[in-house]
């Protein structure tokens, strides 16, 4: 029925695909069909502000792993499992060196050296990967991914880096009679400080957001680059199977699972919203909402 809606000649990639694979991965290619075309009309329709830049520079190129023996490149967006995808990016790249993705300390995934990024390639290289390579990005719920960001770099002592450039900055601009402790430290930011913070019209030209909390529109620019295919989250198994089967890798490689008990969950993310108020978080929505609509995630039923 989707074909027969679309009309077959749109669905050159599907019409290779589907008679040598099983019905279940014909399935998933539509859905996937699906998701691309959600991409391809929100950009559509929002094309003056997603298209203010029509020539992307290598800086923005940056968050695009490129994994040359299996020619994919895959856009990492943090808090979405980008751990384990570079760990399992650095097993195909590795040329033999890795074979368990979660044998690779996490801190060792994250070092720029051990991956290549499309950044660090000639013009016409880059023209050349970008058109020829199969190209992937994982996406969450924008809301949920952005507690989870929260939870990570302001709730955990460890990340006192965080702490000393991001919190002490939104202590010091959000907080009324912060104390001198709170100011030189960071380390007790408040989710409706952060949210203030996101939302100050001064952040935004202060600086970009930190990769954390950027948005997957400006991390990995899908109205520039067409991505074949655009896994989630909620579904990150089965759709990270899907990209390593297509890659000729599923065979010798699965996508690592493990429950995390800590993880940022939907009821979580309510919670966290409860004191936001209703305006500050529709300011919130307008800042994420290319995201929302881009990849079809609809807006929260806990927003007023």
């Amino acid at each position: 029925l989707y074909n027969k809606q679309k009309g077959s000649e749109t669905f050159p990639a599907l019409d290779l695909l589907v008679p040598v694979l099983p019905l279940q991965l014909s399935n998933t290619a539509i859905l996937h069909q699906i998701r691309r075309d959600q991409v391809t009309d929100t950009c559509r329709a929002n094309s003056v502000s997603s298209r203010k830049r029509r020539v992307l520079t290598p800086n923005d190129l940056k968050h695009l792993v490129v994994d040359e023996d299996h020619e994919m490149i895959y856009c990492y967006v943090p808090k979405v499992a980008c751990t384990n995808w570079k760990r399992v990016m650095m097993v195909l790249t590795g040329r033999g060196k890795y074979s368990d993705p979660m044998e690779i300390p996490a801190n060792e995934a994250h070092v720029s050296s051990n991956l290549k990024t499309l950044n660090q390639y000639s013009i016409p290289e880059i023209n050349h990967r970008l058109k020829n390579y199969m190209k992937f990005l994982f996406v969450r719920e924008p809301f949920e991914r952005l507690v989870s960001a929260y939870r990570n770099k302001f709730t955990q002592k460890y990340n006192t880096s965080f702490h000393k450039r991001y919190g002490t900055k939104i202590v010091r601009r959000q907080r009324k009679n912060a104390t001198q402790e709170a100011l030189r430290k960071g380390d007790d930011v408040k989710f409706e400080e952060f949210v203030a913070y996101l939302i100050d019209s001064h952040t935004q030209r202060e600086e970009p957001f930190n990769e954390h909390w950027q948005t997957v529109y400006s991390l990995c620019h899908p109205c520039h680059i067409h991505y074949d295919l655009i896994g989630k989250y909620e579904t990150l198994e089965e759709d990270s199977n899907y990209v390593l089967q297509l890659a000729g890798a599923g065979n010798y490689l699965k996508f690592p699972t493990y429950a995390k008990s800590t993880r940022t969950t939907d009821e979580m993310t309510t919670e966290f919203f409860q004191n936001i108020s209703s305006l500050h978080q529709t300011q919130l929505y307008e800042v994420y909402k290319l995201d929302f609509l881009m990849f079809n995630y609809s807006v929260p039923s806990y927003l007023k």
